[in-house]
């Protein structure tokens, strides 16, 4: 079974590895995937995938716990206990679905996905000035 969470650890961001992984399972729970219920790779996958030490992952899995986001279930493995989904935004909503088409159309247009992040943090920039949801 292929995780919906695939971890990417940058060891020049500054940001504890452990925070990264949190983070990343953070933002797959705001886009959807995966869903409550799901179970996370195991500390020895991440270990293996991103040679970062298992318990650095499990230090990971317990802050998720701790935030009500994971449910740590010995000898079973963690699992995901709640959403950051946004409810309309499923994977067929208008936005998501907006989303994807000027994407495409970016893409189609040659930009990079570097490019693509750079038009997209100046526009939320634009859009949101002091860097909030506010």
């Amino acid at each position: 079974m292929k995780s919906a969470v695939v971890f990417r650890i940058d060891r020049r961001s500054g940001v504890a590895t452990y925070l990264q992984i949190v983070r990343q399972v953070e933002q797959a729970l705001r886009m959807g995937a995966p869903e409550e219920g799901d179970r996370l790779p195991t500390a020895a996958q991440v270990a293996a995938e991103t040679k970062v030490n298992p318990n650095t992952t499990l230090k990971a899995y317990h802050e998720l716990e701790r935030a009500g986001l994971a449910e740590v279930r010995q000898g079973a493995g963690t699992f995901i206990t709640r959403s950051l989904a946004p409810a309309q935004e499923g994977p067929d909503s208008p936005l998501r679905t907006s989303l994807a088409a000027w994407l495409d159309e970016a893409r189609s247009q040659g930009l990079s996905g570097q490019e693509v992040t750079a038009l997209i943090r100046s526009v939320y920039a634009a859009v949101y000035p002091s860097g909030t949801d506010d």
